[in-house]
């Protein structure tokens, strides 16, 4: 199976390269399409019971056994795999259009061919059994992504973040190959089915933790986050809105794969309380971050961190619901969990779409560049919109969904008197991650769609091409189709949540028998009826209007005539209050001088802040001062003499002798 899927992928590659320049993209779209329809095929067949749960296993020459599963959770996550990658494939063709006469064919194809690997490796990941297969996928789906961020590689920036993104990367992937090596030596094997026997032979918390730090780094869990906000705004807006919509999410699987087999008792409710309290802090630490950013990308990225911490929190609340054995909150905390990742998938790949956009016509994504976008780009400021208010869990957009169903989780929890203090911390952190979500994307829509133009590159801005107009209009009917429409994915999501919650009761029964789904109906039919009354009554007024003239003259400025769009907030500006609070997180980057207050008539000044996560520093600090010491004490080696470097081949021979002497090896 291995062998013919490299096989795919070299003909993959011939076909990319040996296609013209302008045709490239439609090849590369036509594979991503063709491994979506086969990767959606099985899942379906999968979620309907037709293909047998127990996969396929293939010798191969490289890895032994070869197994490949589409159980339930697998399913759920290549089709997620699928809509991610046919919509980024659609928006590349839009974006990179305009680099086919600024960049090498050569470099073109690569892209092309990097960004088809990628969407075929996360769906070999999330199919894998485990094991060596599940690294060697692994790997390649990083060494793919790593090259598709270097699309602008001339630029340092760009270069930067790449290398940090590598770095992390591999020290995440250390961490799984411990935790398969040591599954291995004590189970025989090192599929993720033998972490069954291995958590109920063993202390299961110390693997837990060395899958967790694995599977945390690509999923961007705090403190291993600092990858995300560099490399994310580094990445042309497709392979954006890929990585932090689908790849991160990978992450995500692996830690709900490895949790699943956690035996009842003690160890199952620690492991909640970790993954709940990692969630909380990563979801405030990435929405307070996401609010100081001056620049699109970077907070997009930011709040890509945020709603990983949404998801660990709901993971957490469906481990803890399951220790205490209570079936409803195990099942609304892994729902939840479920949903918000599918959820995120959509309007996070949309509102990086639209960043896209903006990107392309301004040649930049600093927020006090721009201001009424939408007159120049009215429907990127639509379906922008759309993205801006699911994020923000307004209903009836399908972020309300999920966080309801949490919500819903932690307060039955509360409400039967089970682990009561861990539900109430859950619910007072949701509540803040979800207000100052809200202030962050009311700052990053308003200062960039409302207003006047702050430049005249703006003013002269256009509505992006089709291409990209319909792949924003993909992640939105997802957006529309689950917030108005909930009852028709919950019943699928509580069937595959039910797959991870071993022993759960309400793995037999019904979805529509949780008091949860009627609730959540009933808010999303009225929010949907007061929708279309606003809609009805829009058209009503404008037929009104036509039989009438309308004058229309300047705002009102409260006496002030001369408004000019110096007046208008800045990014800065608007999180001034917030600025005391976030402070000692963050490192601020000081770019020019500000106006003296001595200047009666002040001159022209260009003056920038941005505000670069502290732990970020401290990492980055940590990691060249041990290359430092690393590389003072090797560097002792280098005595340049013949007869010191013979010494060190012989030594290093005796340990191997040792090793294979004693079974090390």
């Amino acid at each position: 199976m291995l062998i013919a899927t490299l096989i795919l992928l070299t003909l993959t590659g011939a076909a990319i390269f040996a296609a013209p320049l302008r045709c490239k993209a439609w090849v590369a779209l036509a594979f991503v399409v063709l491994f979506a329809l086969g990767g959606t095929a099985a899942a379906v067949g999968a979620l309907a019971g037709i293909l047998p749960p127990a996969g396929l296993s293939l010798p191969t020459l490289l890895f032994g056994e070869e197994s490949l599963r589409m159980d339930a959770l697998s399913a759920l996550f290549t089709l997620l795999v699928a809509a991610g990658s046919v919509a980024a494939a659609l928006y590349a063709k839009g974006y990179v259009d305009r680099y086919l006469d600024r960049k090498p064919a050569a470099h073109i194809s690569l892209h092309y061919f990097a960004f088809t690997l990628l969407s075929l490796s996360m769906t070999a990941v999330v199919t894998a059994s485990g094991g060596y297969t599940f690294l060697f996928w692994w790997e390649l789906m990083t060494l793919s992504s790593f090259v598709l961020i270097l699309f602008d590689a001339e630029r340092k920036e760009v270069l930067k973040a790449a290398l940090t993104y590598l770095v992390m990367m591999h020290l995440g992937f250390f961490a799984l190959l411990i935790g398969f090596v040591v599954l291995q030596a004590a189970e025989g094997s090192a599929d993720f089915g033998a972490l069954a026997g291995y958590f109920a032979a063993h202390r299961p918390l110390p693997l837990l933790l060395v899958f967790l730090a694995g599977f945390g780094m690509k999923a961007g869990l705090f403190p291993m986050h600092v990858w995300l906000p560099e490399a994310h705004p580094a990445a042309p807006s497709h392979v954006s809105a890929l990585m932090s919509g689908v790849m991160i999410k990978t992450g995500v699987y692996g830690v709900l794969r490895t949790a699943m087999y956690l035996p009842a008792g003690e160890t199952l409710a620690t492991a909640g309380v970790i993954l709940l309290g990692a969630g909380i802090v990563t979801g405030l630490w990435g929405v307070l971050l996401a609010a100081m950013q001056n620049d699109i990308k970077r907070l997009l990225a930011y709040s890509s961190i945020e709603n990983v911490g949404i998801i660990f929190i709901a993971i957490g609340v469906a481990l803890l619901g399951r220790s205490a054995g209570n079936d409803t909150v195990a099942l609304c905390g892994m729902a939840g969990a479920l949903l918000h990742t599918l959820n995120h998938s959509f309007f996070k790949s949309l509102l990086f779409f639209g960043a896209g956009n903006l990107y392309a016509e301004a040649h930049t994504t600093a927020l006090d560049r721009f201001g009424g976008v939408a007159r120049q780009m009215p429907v990127t400021a639509i379906l922008f919109l759309a993205g801006t208010a699911a994020i923000c869990a307004l209903p009836p957009l399908n972020g309300f969904v999920s966080e309801f169903i949490i919500y819903t989780g932690m307060f039955r929890s509360i409400a039967e008197g089970q682990q009561v203090l861990l539900a109430a911390a859950g619910v007072t952190a949701l509540a803040l991650i979800g207000g100052l979500a809200l202030f962050a994307f009311t700052k990053l829509y308003g200062i960039v769609f409302l207003g006047a133009p702050r430049t005249h590159e703006v003013a002269e801005m256009h509505e992006a091409d089709n291409y990209r107009i319909a792949a924003m209009a993909l992640p939105a009917a997802g957006i529309l189709f689950i917030g108005l429409l909930p009852w028709t994915v919950l019943p699928l999501l509580t069937k595959v949540a039910a797959t991870l919650l071993p022993g759960l009761g309400a793995g037999r029964q019904p979805a529509a028998e949780l008091p949860l789904w009627a609730g959540l109906t009933q808010i999303t039919l009225v929010a949907a009826v007061l929708i279309a009354a606003t809609a009805l009554l829009l058209v009503a007024k404008r037929r009104a209007l036509r039989r009438r003239t309308v004058a229309s003259g300047p705002t009102w400025g409260c006496g002030f005539t001369a408004v000019n769009t110096r007046m208008q907030y800045t990014g800065e500006s608007f999180v001034e209050g917030l600025e005391s609070i976030v402070h000692p997180f963050t490192e601020e980057v000081v770019e020019g001088k500000a106006v003296d207050k001595q200047e009666i008539f002040p001159s022209a000044h260009d003056f920038d802040i941005r505000r670069k996560d502290r732990v970020a520093r401290l990492f980055s600090a940590w990691w060249v001062e041990s290359l430092r010491l690393l590389n003072a004490r090797v560097m002792r080696l280098r005595t340049g003499k013949i007869n010191h470097y013979i010494l060190f081949a012989l030594l290093f021979i005796v340990l191997i002798f040792l090793c294979s002497i004693l079974n090390l090896l």
